[in-house]
């Protein structure tokens, strides 16, 4: 049986990172062995993603675009503007992101990829034990000092509220020039409202006749795919005047947003990363930059010599704050585009991205939390534990 000090399952965003910091802080002689599903429905769908950082950043290289400028409209069409300098607004599509970490660990000894499913991974005195079934059938088993897996939850941990934040998005090219290539719309809530959730378009320029303009919604339910592309062409064309334009590539994915608590460990020498670690975060669904800050943290402790356990990806009073939020949207306690236009246009952008970040202090979230609507919050509070725990299927 080969052995080696890592195994990481799932070279998505979480798995890719965690390969890169190990092979870019951790011990020459570290042996890793990144495990990724063969082409088909269990390997990671291309994704776009987005993050802000202060300047450059250690992906810069696959950055698609970064932007300072940002607006949101609220549901009325009032725009809110504002720069987030010193930080950026960057966007990474997953295949640039896949090519420039195969760069960088085609230059590490020791790292080794390999395709496969993951059949079984057993606890062992020494680590654990990971089986393994190759494209062409074959079994295999290897030995591994410490596992990491980033494979999406079969099931998710019980809850008091899960809601699903479905997308779906076009990359849509214009013969007229109809976008600010500086500026994000961040949030655009110009569009219907369901009940009990939100709805927001955003939109992503690159050029003046490029953009990536997606549909957003956080509800209990998912929408019909024909429903989708008739949101998008509205938008398109009533919201944004494109009237004529070519869709050129698509994307569209399913997060759920819940109050669960994610196990990090599930045998002595087994944790999970990424999403089904809970790096997610409840009330956005921003998990790239958590990812970030949770592979570097294991890397430093395999290479400090300690156990290499992923931190908590978000602090208690952050997953409290979410939580409340998350059942006051679920429960028709809070009108979710107006939660958020107020916010954005009484607090500063830098500041908001800060928090979400988890970035902030007690006192400035208490800041924060008094732009939002005080009485339906309190009521979500004060429900909130007497709601009891259970299962929801991932999507």
């Amino acid at each position: 049986m080969e052995r080696v000090d890592v195994a990481i399952i799932g070279a998505g965003a979480a798995g890719l990172s965690l390969a890169d910091r190990l092979c870019a802080t951790g011990p020459r002689s570290l042996a890793v062995r990144l495990i990724d599903a063969p082409p088909g429905p269990l390997r990671p769908p291309r994704r776009t993603w987005c993050f802000w950082e202060a300047g450059a950043g250690r992906y810069d290289a696959a950055v698609t675009k970064a932007w300072t400028k940002l607006r949101v409209h609220s549901p009325q069409g009032t725009a809110f503007d504002d720069d987030i300098g010193p930080l950026r607004y960057k966007m990474i599509r997953s295949d640039d992101f896949e090519h420039l970490i195969a760069g960088h660990l085609a230059e590490r000894p020791g790292f080794t990829q390999r395709e496969g499913v993951v059949e079984t991974i057993d606890g062992a005195v020494d680590g654990a034990r990971v089986l393994l079934r190759t494209a062409d059938g074959a079994r295999e088993s290897l030995s591994a000092r410490w596992v990491f897996d980033s494979r999406p939850l079969e099931s998710l941990p019980s809850a008091r509220t899960t809601l699903l934040q479905h997308f779906h998005g076009w990359f849509i090219r214009t013969p007229q020039p109809v976008f600010d290539p500086e500026r994000v719309e961040l949030m655009d809530f110009r569009v219907p409202q369901p009940p009990n959730g939100l709805a927001f378009c955003y939109v992503l320029p690159t050029s003046r006749h490029a953009a990536l303009v997606e549909y957003t919604e956080f509800s209990a339910g998912l929408l019909q795919d024909e429903e989708y592309d008739q949101r998008l062409l509205s938008y398109a064309q009533q919201v944004l005047g494109a009237r004529d334009f070519d869709v050129e590539d698509t994307e569209h994915g399913v997060i759920p947003m819940t109050d669960a608590r994610f196990a990090r460990r599930s045998a002595p020498s087994v944790f999970r990363i990424g999403a089904a670690g809970g790096a997610t975060r409840p009330s956005t669904g921003y998990t790239f930059a958590t990812i970030q800050r949770q592979t570097s943290a294991v890397a430093r402790a395999l290479a400090q010599g300690r156990n290499p356990s992923p931190p908590p990806p978000h602090s208690r009073r952050s997953q409290a704050m979410d939580a409340v939020f998350l059942h006051g949207l679920a429960h028709g306690r809070l009108d979710g585009s107006e939660f958020f236009a107020r916010l954005f246009s009484r607090v500063p952008m830098a500041r908001l991205l800060h928090f979400l970040d988890g970035d902030t202090t007690l006192l400035q979230d208490i800041s924060i939390g008094l732009h939002t609507p005080i009485g339906p919050m309190l009521r979500s509070a004060v429900e909130l534990p007497t709601r009891g725990r259970r299962h929801f299927l991932a999507p």
